[in-house]
């Protein structure tokens, strides 16, 4: 049974925000998911950097399957849903910023100690998600927003929500977006170096290290992505409430929920990950049906690239 749809949003349009919705958190279950899964099967990719994306997309499987399990009908799910995803998408936020921190400490930094801030991590995480989620409860009530519950009904839950939520997304958006600049400038000084006094191992290095970082340096955009069209909705609704724009509340669950997904791909799906599923491929797969399996194969022997702390620590 469908319950009753909020002002600005007819039945038959939160029924298209409740699928639209569940699709895509159910592709980012899904990614995350393959991910925790090659974390757990493949021992050689429980290294600490490895374990960082681990511990990420583990949130991201967690904060889009209680995003697909609430019941807008049902008061109690209703809260589950709601503090639940709330506490891991806020979990999966300070995740990338550990992510960031080791890649800048090691790289920036010279230092080779990240490995001690894991019991740090874990408390800053967790510990932080748990108290922006207690805080989140202030002047809440129960409630729907079109595809899911928000128990923010008062302008006061509204305000704890933006300020627990989209506060600490932001900020983790700002403070990763300026340490992957730092990163890639510092290695681009490094290449400049290199080609200056004409150092071919090191101007090689440097060219591996720039194919890494290239596609580092564009991961404070998955969070930008995800989460614009949502930071939009809910700023909208404060001002208008009541006069919710069905277009905008389309893509803000679209793209919100596609979060898991873009973070299992993008921090996930690395060469060690490749292969890895390559080695067991061709020791599963009989030699007449390997052809199918050809472009996993073929990183059975690609030579580990540069990623995050194990181009910096775990070959020093």
């Amino acid at each position: 049974m469908v319950a009753e749809a909020p002002p600005g949003i007819t039945a038959g349009e939160r029924r298209v925000l409740a699928a639209v919705g569940s699709g895509s958190a159910a592709l980012s279950l899904a990614g995350s998911a393959f991910i925790v899964l090659c974390y757990l099967l493949f021992r050689d990719l429980r290294k600490f950097s490895f374990k960082l994306v681990f511990f990420l997309a583990l949130s991201d499987m967690f904060c889009s399957f209680f995003s697909i399990v609430g019941d807008p009908s049902t008061t109690f799910f209703c809260y589950v849903q709601d503090y639940s995803a709330h506490f891991f998408c806020v979990a999966s936020f300070l995740w990338t910023t550990t992510i960031a921190f080791t890649l800048h400490r090691t790289v920036v930094k010279h230092k080779t100690d990240v490995e001690d801030f894991g019991s740090i991590f874990h408390l800053y995480v967790w510990g932080a998600s748990l108290v922006m989620t207690i805080l989140r409860s202030i002047g809440s009530d129960y409630g729907q927003t079109g595809a899911w519950c928000w128990t923010e009904n008062g302008s006061t839950g509204k305000v704890a929500h933006f300020m627990t939520f989209y506060t600490v997304l932001w900020g983790a958006i700002l403070y990763n977006g300026f340490t992957y600049f730092q990163v890639i400038r510092m290695l681009n000084n490094a290449r400049r170096m290199a080609v200056g006094i004409s150092d071919r191992s090191n101007h090689i290095d440097s060219r591996a290290d720039m194919k890494a970082l290239n596609r580092w340096g564009y991961y404070p955009l998955i969070l930008i992505g995800s989460w614009t069209f949502g930071t939009i909705n809910r700023i909208h609704d404060f001002i208008y409430p009541g006069h919710k724009l069905f277009w905008l509340s389309v893509l803000d669950v679209l793209f919100a929920g596609l979060m898991g997904l873009f973070n299992s791909i993008a921090y996930g799906l690395n060469s060690s990950v490749r292969r890895a599923i390559a080695e067991r491929l061709d020791m599963w797969i009989p030699e007449r049906h390997r052809r199918w399996f050809s472009p996993w194969l073929k990183f059975r022997g690609e030579q580990q690239e540069s990623e995050l702390v194990s181009l910096k620590i775990e070959g020093q």
